[in-house]
């Protein structure tokens, strides 16, 4: 473990599984004390609790469901009231509800307009509640998705929407804390190994897809936590406001 964020708090909301998990573990190699939030996945929190604790930093899992804007506002609370700080932000917590074109007669709106809830409103929320509680100095960065910029396929285009949102936003407060010397960037991977792409994709990722890839593969969830971190280092103090890929050169 290396200690280059030795002293400092990180909150990664849906901390539980995937690049969340993969995020967490990162920031605790690097000495960070760490606090993730997950929506029902107890058993899976606790068990990365149990992982972060032996790395030697402090963790907690904390259960808050992002589809609940006022749930913000107490997540925060309990990662004040259980560490006395906050240092780093990582807005990772994310639904994707693909595969329909949206003049499909079947398109089911419902879980689309759940998806903008989480991916956009809840994460506005969770870093308006988080915005007074960062240390001067402190660290906010939004996962979104290469498909925010580029979408190189049918059927995404409401996901795509919410994490092209995100780098508005992620702008918008990279102005407003910049005074604080608060640093705000979007990191958007290409395809990665989760739950989350197995569901749109299947068991593997079409040739066709790979084929796009000036690099053919994917990423692997080490590289997308690892810039992530980099963000958050002290290295990356000066680095504010920008939409970083990690996409292996799909959509260069």
């Amino acid at each position: 473990m290396h200690d280059s964020l030795k002293g400092k708090v990180a909150l990664v909301t849906g901390g539980s599984r995937g690049l969340g998990t993969a995020t967490a573990l990162a920031l605790a190699d690097q000495g960070a004390d760490v606090a993730i939030s997950y929506v029902a996945s107890a058993d899976k929190a606790h068990a990365v609790v149990d992982q972060l604790v032996a790395k030697g930093v402090r963790a907690i899992a904390i259960q808050s469901d992002q589809a609940d804007t006022s749930a913000a506002k107490p997540l925060l609370d309990k990662v004040q009231a259980h560490f006395g700080r906050l240092d780093i932000l990582v807005n990772n917590a994310a639904i994707a509800v693909q595969g329909k074109k949206i003049d499909d007669p079947e398109l089911d709106t419902v879980n689309l307009d759940r998806q903008w809830l989480i991916n956009v409103l809840g994460t506005v929320a969770v870093t308006r509640a988080a915005a007074p509680l960062l240390s001067d100095g402190g660290r906010i960065i939004f996962v979104g998705s290469l498909l925010g910029s580029h979408v190189p396929f049918t059927g995404a285009a409401d996901y795509a929407g919410t994490k092209a949102a995100l780098i508005g936003f992620a702008k918008g407060v990279a102005r407003d804390l910049g005074p604080r010397n608060i640093t705000a960037n979007v990191v958007q991977p290409g395809v990665m190994p989760t739950d989350m792409a197995a569901e749109v994709l299947g068991a593997g990722v079409p040739d066709a897809l790979l084929d796009m890839h000036p690099i053919r593969r994917i990423a692997t969830l080490d590289e997308v936590a690892g810039l992530v971190c980099f963000l958050a280092g002290p290295h990356g103090g000066y680095i504010t406001g920008e939409v970083l890929s990690v996409a292996g050169g799909l959509g260069a």
